[in-house]
């Protein structure tokens, strides 16, 4: 996949974390997360500036030499954008490859398989998926985001030139947001709670991971114990992958990987 890349180590990495997504909601929601929280506050981020995709493409392919000096890499995988950044994430995992697990960790925030509520379906569904993720990212965790989870019929990507990514919510949310109004951005602001205090962030994300599990539940009723994994740190293991719910723990593999690459072994 990246043999054109020379596989060197880069030994002077810094506290820096690069947020590479075409999402600027998803973006804003990981700077705030990881610059309100007491342990990640004084890390550097990287994000994107630019608000146009087809310019943000373009810068984040002129970042892929810079991220040899970072710790943490975090990777927007879902299946709409992916395609537009899969050469410069090539380019991002061929210069990182010989210090990943060690020196530099990338954190992977993805959308989940094709199929994945599709009649019949466990939440097995997920283990190829993974599995492909790990061959081309070596992942040390991969989160499936349900906020970025939407049908086929639910995005129009017919035209590559007015692309766009929605901004409503997934309907399979409607239920649980009866108000009028309500934005993908909206929601992550709110259950983000940034500027809040600690026992409101906490309420609220208690109560965004139990909207998450009733909806998951609801589509795989014959796992839903299996499941209640994904509430905790380690997240669910599917024979022999493992799945993380975002943003629950999230702010804690942040920080221990941002250890881990700081102290390798």
């Amino acid at each position: 996949m990246n043999a054109e890349f020379d596989v060197l180590s880069y030994q002077q990495r810094r506290p820096r974390i690069h947020i590479l997504t075409l999402d600027r909601v998803l973006a804003d929601d990981i700077y705030e997360r990881l610059r309100y929280d007491s342990r990640t506050r004084f890390y550097e981020q990287v994000v994107p500036k630019q608000t146009q995709w087809q310019e943000r493409i373009e810068e984040i392919e002129t970042m892929a030499g810079q991220t040899t000096s970072s710790r943490l890499l975090i990777m927007d995988v879902r299946k709409i954008t992916l395609p537009k950044l899969q050469q410069a994430y090539n380019k991002i995992i061929g210069y990182n490859r010989k210090d990943l697990n060690r020196l530099c960790f990338t954190v992977l925030v993805g959308d989940g398989p094709l199929n994945l509520f599709g009649a019949g379906k466990s939440p097995d569904v997920f283990v190829p998926y993974l599995a492909g993720q790990r061959v081309d990212y070596n992942p040390a965790v991969f989160f499936f985001d349900p906020f970025i989870h939407y049908e086929p019929e639910e995005i129009d990507s017919s035209m590559d030139d007015l692309f766009v990514l929605p901004k409503q919510l997934p309907r399979r949310f409607a239920p649980y947001f009866p108000e009028e109004g309500v934005t993908v951005d909206s929601a992550r602001r709110f259950f983000r709670a940034a500027e809040q205090n600690e026992t409101v962030k906490k309420q609220r994300l208690k109560v965004l991971a139990a909207l998450y599990m009733k909806r998951i539940a609801g589509q795989f009723p014959e796992h839903k114990d299996r499941l209640r994994e994904l509430l905790s740190k380690n997240g669910a293991q599917l024979a022999s992958e493992k799945l993380n719910l975002y943003p629950v723990f999230f702010e804690d593999w942040v920080h221990d990987l941002m250890q881990r690459a700081a102290n390798p072994p």
